[in-house]
């Protein structure tokens, strides 16, 4: 079951869902809107190779903060990674799926490859795969709407929320981060 902007509000006021800071106009009617952060991460353009049994191999990333003015220009064909300026807490009752906003879609921005999904129990930023599918570079800026929480009810609650695995790799992450294969 999805959450409508009801429950959204609802789990908001009794401090099930956590979004720090909150702007309550943010709130759709079954979606929440994130915004993009100021921290990216740029993979160098070196011509070497990914190799995933290497991690020296994709752990060279270069990480610029942008102030709220700065551009953050996303080449066509370019892949990011950006964090959310929203932190965001679920309990172990709640997942959420993370999309882009269709806005910005039809611009060819996509914010996430293959992680779309938010574990129950999550707690911190989310890290956004930013790619730009089209064909003319995309100035985004920190504070620009990017993305959208849908939330999805649990029949119930998790045995394992996320916050306490202790294989959990991205677990109360404030900034942006790499992979941790």
């Amino acid at each position: 079951m999805i959450l409508s902007n009801v429950d959204i509000k609802k789990a908001i006021k009794e401090k099930e869902i956590i979004i720090d800071p909150l702007d309550e106009s943010s709130i759709g009617s079954a979606s929440l809107d994130l915004s993009l952060g100021g921290d990216v991460l740029y993979y160098p353009k070196d011509g070497i190779d990914i190799d995933i049994t290497k991690p020296e191999t994709f752990n060279d990333l270069k990480m610029i903060s942008y102030s709220k003015d700065e551009i953050i220009r996303v080449d066509p064909g370019a892949f990011i990674l950006g964090v959310t300026a929203e932190t965001v807490e679920l309990p172990d009752t709640l997942a959420a799926r993370i999309d882009g906003r269709s806005s910005l879609g039809r611009l060819g921005l996509a914010i996430h490859s293959t992680a779309g999904h938010i574990d129950p129990g999550f707690k911190g930023k989310i890290v956004l795969e930013i790619s730009n599918v089209g064909n003319k570079a995309i100035n985004l800026y920190p504070g620009t709407k990017i993305c959208q929480l849908v939330f999805e009810q649990l029949l119930t609650p998790t045995s394992t929320p996320y916050s306490k695995k202790k294989d959990a790799r991205y677990k109360s992450q404030n900034t942006v981060e790499g992979s941790k294969m």
